[in-house]
Parts: structure tokens; C-alpha cells; sequence
């Protein structure tokens, strides 16, 4: 470009074209290599403790035998014999299945609630996400002073007496359930009430004109459409209450006795306490297995509501 023509530009008020500087073809082919560098680091940061976990289900490594050895299907053997561990998965299935209701009603029901505008539903909007704020190890210390049968504030707001212990062997798993509700529900409410706002107007707006009641509204329209927002939030919780360990341990740490003990917390048993690692692993793998089947068949269930949902099958 000639000074003239670079002038010309400049009283025009476009700055002056300026080359762009060539990058030597190396370093074009060796930029996709470097950009995937963080991916990889992901995927072997995660397959190798899962591929280390694999191994000593087949080995007697334990801090008593340091020198591991191959036994085989043995350690499977021994921990599916084993009642504690039948006991462990009734136990994360009730659970799981239990949390996951409550959470899911709940959740439902308060998003409908924020669903009407209005400005005490505006405060409480903001107000929902304190408890997801907090550590569940945190929340379940903060709940286990609650619970305690002498110096509760439960029992003494509900009148309860100092003989009402709610981490008996027959109740502490329902408090469990309790706890992670408090923690987990408004996860559920936000994510349904995403849902639920992004629903078209159009076919309320037209039923109400023709004097469709609420509940019909409800049960007819939006239910069917936003059922696959409660089926996301579903799958999220039941995946993670499968894997629940932190508020049971603080509040009970498997007990009384094995009532509260789940398959993390009968690896965590075996493993840290007992210090067997592979009887540890065997349960960690066992509970792979289960979330990983489950899973799957939830993500079908999904994938079947949002094709419904969108109006591909009947």
C-alpha cells in the first residue's frame, strides 16, 4: 500500500491494513494435538484410579499383606457370600429410592409455587439455594446437634421429650433422608422450574380461554411437557444418592449397628477401617456396576419422554 493510499485511509477513518503474521505449518498441525491436552489429562485422571480399583478386586493387597498376590474371583466371592453386603444394597436402594421420591415432590411442588409471580416468591427464589451453599458433611454436622435426643432444638420445638433419639436403628435412616432432603430439594425446584418457564404459553393461554381449570391444565399440558425436566432432575439425585456417603458418615457412620450402612460406607469400612483394599474395591466395583446399569436405563427412559414430549411417538 502506497503512502498516498495510507493517508487516504487514515482521513477516511479506516486504520491501515497491517498483515496478519504466518504461522509456520508445524505449528498449525500441532495445534489440535495441544488443544485435546486437557481432555486426555481428564481421561487418564479418571481411568487410571478406576483401572487401579479394577486390579485389586483380583488381589489380596491389604496393609497386612503388602505384597499382594492373584487370587482371582475370590474377593468377589467372599464379599457377595457375605450378608453385610445384601444389607449394604437394600439399604442404598431404600435410600436412594426414598430420597429421590421425597426430593422430587417436593422439588415439584415448590417450583409450581415459584412459578406465580409475586414478591414473596421472588425473595424465596433466592433464598432456595442457601441449603445447595452449604458442605453436606457441614449440613449433616449442623443436623446430627439437631437430632441429639438431650440437647436438640428438634425435640424441644416438637415437644418430643429427651427420650426421642432420631438416629435410632429404626429411625436414622429415615433422618438421613430427611437431611439430604433438606440439602438436595431445592436442586430439584431450580431445575424444574427451568422447565417449567421455558414452556410455551400458547396452548395455557388457549385452554384458559376456553375455561380449562387449573388442574386440568396441569395434568394435561404441563405435566406431559416438562416431564422430561423432572425426569433430568430424577436421574441426577438417584444417581447421586446411590453414591451417598458423606451425610450418612457424619450422622451415623453406618450405624446403629449396620442400619445406615450403605455400599460406600461398607468400602469405606473395609478399606479405611479394616484396611482391606481389595475387599474395599470389590464393593466400589459392585457399585459401578450398579449405577452404571441404572443409568443406562434411566437415560432410555429420558430419551423416550423427550421424544413423546416433542410429539415423535404417541
Amino acid at each position: 500500500m502506497s503512502t498516498t493510499s495510507a493517508s487516504r485511509d487514515t482521513s477516511r477513518g479506516t486504520p491501515p491494513r497491517r498483515d496478519l503474521p504466518v504461522v509456520p505449518a508445524s505449528r498449525r498441525r500441532l495445534r489440535p494435538y495441544l488443544l485435546s491436552v486437557p481432555a486426555v489429562a481428564l481421561i487418564v485422571g479418571i481411568l487410571y484410579p478406576f483401572v487401579i480399583g479394577v486390579v485389586y478386586t483380583v488381589l489380596n493387597y491389604a496393609a497386612t499383606n503388602p505384597n499382594p498376590s492373584f487370587v482371582g474371583f475370590d474377593n468377589f466371592a467372599a464379599v457377595l457370600g457375605d450378608s453385610l453386603f445384601w444389607r449394604s444394597v437394600r439399604t442404598t436402594l431404600l435410600f436412594a429410592v426414598a430420597a429421590t421420591a421425597l426430593e422430587t415432590v417436593l422439588g415439584v411442588a415448590i417450583a409450581l409455587l415459584l412459578n406465580r409471580s409475586s414478591l414473596v416468591g421472588r425473595i424465596f427464589e433466592k433464598v432456595l439455594i442457601l441449603p445447595l451453599m452449604i458442605a453436606p458433611v457441614i449440613a449433616g454436622t449442623i443436623w446430627g446437634v439437631m437430632f441429639n435426643p438431650q440437647f436438640g432444638i428438634l425435640n424441644h420445638v416438637l415437644g418430643l421429650g429427651s427420650t426421642f433419639d432420631w438416629l435410632s436403628a429404626d429411625r436414622a435412616l429415615w433422618s438421613s433422608v430427611l437431611v439430604d432432603a433438606w440439602i438436595f430439594t431445592p436442586f430439584v425446584a431450580i431445575l424444574v422450574l427451568a422447565g417449567i418457564r421455558s414452556l410455551p404459553k400458547e396452548p395455557f393461554e388457549a385452554s384458559d380461554v376456553d375455561g380449562a381449570s387449573w388442574w386440568y391444565m396441569f395434568r394435561r399440558l404441563m405435566l406431559p411437557m416438562m416431564w422430561p425436566y423432572v425426569l433430568v432432575a430424577v436421574i441426577f439425585r438417584f444417581m447421586d444418592c446411590l453414591k451417598v456417603f458423606d451425610v450418612i458418615n457424619v450422622l451415623t457412620a453406618g450405624g446403629p449397628g449396620v442400619a445406615t450402612t450403605t455400599l460406600q460406607v461398607a468400602a469405606f469400612q473395609s478399606s479405611i477401617t479394616n484396611l482391606n483394599y481389595s475387599r474395599g474395591s470389590v464393593y466400589m466395583f459392585l457399585l459401578w456396576v450398579i449405577v452404571f446399569i441404572t443409568a443406562r436405563y434411566l437415560v432410555s427412559v429420558l430419551g423416550k419422554a423427550q421424544r413423546r414430549a416433542a410429539g415423535a411417538e404417541g
